[in-house]
């Protein structure tokens, strides 16, 4: 029995270029949480929320500030005080060279300060950056809130500070330990000024920051699921030899425990901040 073979005497169908496409980078998102993937711009139009699962992603100062505060009223302030390496810190790489790497146009530090409007009512919000460094607290992040409060003192205005830290920055040593009683001090003048001190801690809030500033809040709000606490799950899992509840150092698990007032989605924000305003403003 004889077999037939067939051999192809043209080639197949061809392209411009056997080489393969990717798709541009920054175009599409994957959810980390329910891995749904969207275009950034979806995303962004959502308010960097996850649209089937509403994960809140990690937004920086001008997305904050965009949300907020109303159209073409907000103004950045202390654009001109920016860390310096004073120590001479060398770990891995010179704490100056991370510094220049971490510096992008429009977060320049790890906390931003801006002043603007909520529907017609003033506001100064203090909000960091975890971008810049994980979000760690430096000495400019506390000269930063300080200047801040002494402007909402002297416009008698309310103040927010929006946390989302990893903790001190190791690199300033003492100095970055320095700001939990610098800012700690400077959110009494603002009260016995009897303004208002909001705090909104999202996803993390962690170390020092916690342990200071973004527990003081005469309001205590944080976003939904954000991880809270002074040191991670895993050392105190580690350290008290016990498994930990579920959901421990979660928004949900704090709100039961009495340590917050109230979680709020980011699209009902500027909504439940207005109301906010009134509530200590208005009286």
């Amino acid at each position: 029995m004889s077999s037939t073979w067939f051999k192809r005497i043209k080639k197949g169908v061809i392209t411009e270029t056997n080489e393969k496409k990717e798709a541009p980078d920054g175009l599409w998102h994957k959810c980390s949480e329910c891995r749904t993937t969207i275009t950034v711009k979806e995303l962004k139009e959502n308010l960097y929320l996850c649209p089937k699962c509403n994960h809140h992603n990690r937004i920086n100062a001008p997305e904050y500030f965009d949300i907020i505060f109303d159209e073409g009223t907000c103004q950045m302030l202390f654009t001109n005080i920016i860390s310096v390496d004073k120590l001479g810190f060398v770990d891995l790489k010179p704490y100056a060279l991370r510094l220049k790497e971490a510096q992008k146009p429009g977060t320049d530090d790890a906390l931003s300060v801006g002043v603007g409007k909520i529907d017609g009512k003033g506001l100064v919000v203090a909000c960091m950056n975890f971008n810049f460094i994980g979000g760690s607290m430096g000495s400019v992040v506390g000269e930063k809130i300080s200047r801040g409060i002494d402007y909402a003192i002297e416009h008698k205005l309310p103040f927010m500070i929006i946390s989302k830290s990893g903790g001190a920055r190791m690199m300033e040593s003492a100095f970055s330990l320095m700001q939990m009683a610098k800012t700690s001090a400077k959110l009494t003048r603002l009260a016995k000024a009897k303004l208002p001190y909001i705090s909104l801690m999202t996803d993390p809030t962690t170390g020092g920051v916690t342990a200071s500033f973004a527990m003081l809040g005469d309001i205590n709000i944080a976003e939904p699921k954000a991880l809270i606490g002074f040191a991670g799950p895993r050392i105190i899992k580690e350290t008290i030899k016990k498994d930990l509840p579920a959901g421990f150092q979660r928004s949900e698990f704090l709100l039961e425990h009495g340590f917050l007032d109230f979680i709020v989605d980011r699209k009902k924000l500027k909504e439940k901040l207005s109301q906010t305003i009134d509530w200590f403003m208005n009286k």
